[in-house]
């Protein structure tokens, strides 16, 4: 017969001791793994909303470094007025006209140049030295998918215009000059309007659309915020005409004030974490043109 050795094994207090001991290392491991997710949560969302709020930010403040001086406005159910005139704060709607900058800074001769010889101009006829209406035509077709051209757009003349003569709202448009579509096939002869009784300088702008950033109500305490464009207010069009994208969503907050060339706008937005926790991260930007 062979010797069997007998070995020792756990004694049953042995046992309650490491299960004891395993029970506390891994509460302790659960908290500090549940604590390390909240805070990756946490980041995660603060970086979310912290990107979305300054890209969002960062396209408003470069539309409106192109917004044509005196049409920048505010809104709200009751009318519109010029931006550095609003008296409180229940303009929610911000619109203006941009000009041209896509055509105006072609990389090598600009599709219109901004001048005009006014010695080789008539009533009908306006000579820019320096253009490309040809392409300046393609550019507007371009940008706003085949649905404009040329003869949507507008010239303005410093000190001709102003918030309230440029078509808002279907009203005066006195303020704006009128391209005609002939003009595309001219290299530097805009076609407009008859100017008569109208004073023209030398300087002009031309822009083919409108913008507006506007809220749409998400019925949550937060919104979307729209951006409208492609539509012409000189020619009776108002934002509901053009097309629109949603610029940033869960908006809680959309404020902005103007004093002669600066505009300033506050933007919040919300990121959400939980059903009853969320986070909101505010940029606040000021242009001046």
């Amino acid at each position: 017969m062979k010797n069997v050795k007998s070995t020792k094994a756990y004694s049953m207090l042995e046992l309650i001791f490491v299960i004891v001991i395993l029970g506390i290392v891994s509460s302790i491991g659960a908290e500090i793994i549940a604590n390390v997710y909240k805070s990756y949560v946490l980041e995660r969302a603060t970086h979310r909303s912290s990107i979305k709020t300054e890209l969002s930010a960062t396209q408003i403040a470069n539309r409106l470094l192109y917004a044509v001086p005196n049409t920048v406005i505010g809104r709200k159910s009751s009318g519109y007025r010029a931006l550095d005139s609003l008296d409180d704060t229940d303009y929610t709607i911000l619109e203006w006209i941009g000009y041209d900058n896509d055509s105006f800074s072609a990389s090598s001769t600009p599709a219109w140049s901004g001048f005009v010889d006014l010695n080789a101009s008539t009533a009908t006829e306006l000579k820019t030295n320096g253009s490309k209406l040809g392409d300046c035509n393609d550019i507007i077709s371009n940008l706003s998918n085949n649905s404009r051209n040329i003869g949507d757009a507008a010239l303005f003349f410093a000190g001709q215009y102003n918030a309230y003569n440029v078509g808002y709202d279907g009203g005066d448009n006195s303020g704006a000059v009128k391209v005609d579509d002939s003009s595309k096939d001219n290299d530097d002869k805009l076609v407009v309007d008859d100017l008569t009784g109208k004073t023209i300088s030398e300087l002009y702008k031309l822009s083919w659309t409108a913008y507006a950033l506007v809220p749409s109500d998400n019925g949550d305490g937060s919104f979307d915020l729209d951006l409208y464009y492609n539509y012409q207010p000189w020619n009776g069009d108002s934002y509901s005409d053009g097309s629109h994208r949603v610029l940033v969503r869960n908006v809680t907050v959309f404020k902005f004030s103007g004093s002669e060339n600066t505009i300033r706008f506050k933007l919040c937005q919300r990121e959400r974490i939980t059903t009853d926790r969320n986070i909101t991260i505010c940029k606040e930007k000021a242009v001046i043109r």
